[in-house]
């Protein structure tokens, strides 16, 4: 750990957010880590970082984006759309000269890998009404990360990590462990957070990995796993006719009972079900 990050002293930052009237926005989905103790055990789950840099999604105030700093990281690139947030993010970025910038811009529309070399990471409380659309648009270069530690709604870091069988399985699930393992680590509190929301979040850890589960093309996975789970209460001879091919040809090929339905069915069968759909050429 570097010895100069730890005798930078900041002011406390419930000054910081009165000094520049930084009221959580619901539009922008924010609820603010305040608790000093927990962002700096996220930034300890994150791993070695002195080596690292980190891209930060929705730092807000900076609670979060100190801790990773006085951890030691290397680097931390942010990517902040609230204007307010960003002037107050000038001072930490001062206070750490050449560690931190700061990208203005909505995190949905930028590619995190453009901005920063390897090895790179991600560590974030996301924003919670854009979370699930910011991580599926990470999957297709997940490779390009050494991992990702982030924030959820307890709801979604269930679905993350839910196995076959689970009520919790889904699409979701299985578009992420494709690619990626991954584990929750610990819950956070909803009176945490500024202001608190109704709901538990969970950090959950994510670790790419080497090659997919099995051989898929994207865009047949998610097509097949939107029609298996779109009716998951029914068989799958009756879910995927939505696909509009005959399924039991389709089930037939990819060696999977028709009378299965979608929760049953582990990544390998969903991505055998793509794969067969690409063979029918429906895809």
């Amino acid at each position: 750990m570097s010895s100069g990050p730890a005798a930078v002293t900041l002011p406390p930052l419930r000054e910081v957010i009165a000094r520049y009237g930084i009221a959580a926005h619901k539009r922008l989905g924010q609820n603010f880590l305040l608790d000093l103790n927990l962002t700096s055990r996220i930034a300890r789950a994150a791993g070695r970082l002195d080596q690292t840099t980190v891209v930060e999604i929705g730092p807000g105030p900076g609670g979060l984006t100190r801790a990773l700093l006085a951890s030691g990281t290397r680097r931390v690139v942010a990517i902040e759309r609230d204007r307010r947030c960003l002037a107050a993010l000038c001072e930490l970025r001062a206070a750490f000269p050449g560690r931190l910038d700061l990208v203005a811009g909505d995190a949905l529309g930028i590619d995190p890998v453009t901005l920063c070399e390897r090895p790179r990471k991600i560590v974030a409380n996301l924003p919670y009404n854009i979370a699930t659309p910011l991580l599926l648009g990470w999957l297709d270069r997940i490779s390009e990360y050494e991992s990702l530690t982030l924030m959820f709604q307890r709801e979604v870091a269930e679905r993350l990590v839910a196995g076959p069988g689970s009520k919790s399985y889904g699409r979701l699930s299985v578009l992420v462990q494709w690619v990626a393992e991954t584990r929750i680590l610990f819950d956070v509190p909803g009176r945490a957070f500024v202001p608190p929301p109704k709901v538990t979040s969970s950090v959950v850890f994510i670790l790419p990995r080497a090659e997919p589960v099995a051989p898929a093309r994207r865009r047949a996975l998610e097509r097949v796993t939107a029609a298996a789970f779109g009716q998951r209460r029914k068989m799958l001879r009756t879910s995927l006719k939505t696909l509009g091919l005959a399924a039991g040809p389709l089930l037939e090929l990819a060696g999977v009972e028709p009378t299965a339905r979608a929760e049953e069915l582990s990544v390998a069968q969903f991505c055998a079900l793509a794969g067969a759909a690409d063979q029918s050429g429906l895809m």
